[in-house]
């Protein structure tokens, strides 16, 4: 079964203040680190850019136009990988230090006969819900965790639960909901979501210092 990769990058940065995919941690831009790991671990790669900007960036083997929600820059991306292919791993430009163990690691559990994969980690800290800044309700997190990026899945799955145009938050819980069967994986707590200029920050210290990654994790 081909693996594709779908990396996003086509986010117009309107929390974050900028087009945050073409930050650099450790020196790269996080869109190109990301294209730089599917490469290595999946067959082909389409990546799906904001409207009117080209890519100068690292090999790929699809280029897409993306929509004004992730789900349609989901779309744009199956369009242009063929029917023949396999598997589909969804990444993010927001997720610049995803290792090659995580793609690894999602694409053996559907190789193995799962619909689909994601890594997670615990939640591990107090969680509360709060309203105009009060404390209403402490939650339970027995049983809850973090889903992360990269998440693989069947492409033919994929497909199917695209087919609607829905535009949900999130893919894996997209097929979970449409009765397909999600596995999970041990997730990175060094793999972090950059959705802001303090965690770029942290990002970038992560990726430029020798003691932030064990030797395997290294570029």
């Amino acid at each position: 079964m081909a693996t594709w990769a779908i990396v996003l990058a086509a986010g117009q940065g309107r929390r974050f203040g900028r087009l945050k995919q073409f930050e650099r941690v450790g020196g790269r831009r996080l869109v190109d680190r990301v294209v730089d790991v599917a490469r290595r671990t999946c067959d082909r790669v389409a990546l799906v850019l904001p409207p009117g900007l080209g890519w100068d960036g690292p090999a790929v083997d699809a280029l897409a136009v993306g929509g004004d929600h992730q789900s349609e820059s989901v779309r744009a991306a199956l369009a242009a990988i063929p029917e023949s292919a396999g598997i589909a791993v969804i990444c993010d430009a927001a997720h610049p230090l995803a290792s090659p163990a995580l793609f690894t690691a999602v694409i053996g559990q559907v190789r193995a006969g799962a619909e689909a994969a994601v890594p997670i980690i615990p939640i591990l800290e107090v969680v509360q819900r709060v309203a105009d800044d009060v404390v209403v309700e402490t939650l339970p997190k027995d049983g809850c965790f973090l889903t992360q990026t990269p998440q693989a899945f069947r492409l033919d799955v994929l497909r199917a639960v695209h087919a609607d145009e829905p535009r949900p938050v999130e893919n894996s819980s997209l097929v979970a909901e449409r009765g397909h069967r999600v596995v999970t994986v041990p997730g990175d707590p060094l793999n972090l979501h950059v959705s802001t200029p303090r965690e770029l920050a942290m990002a970038d210290l992560l990726a430029t210092s020798a003691d932030g990654f064990p030797t395997d994790r290294r570029d």
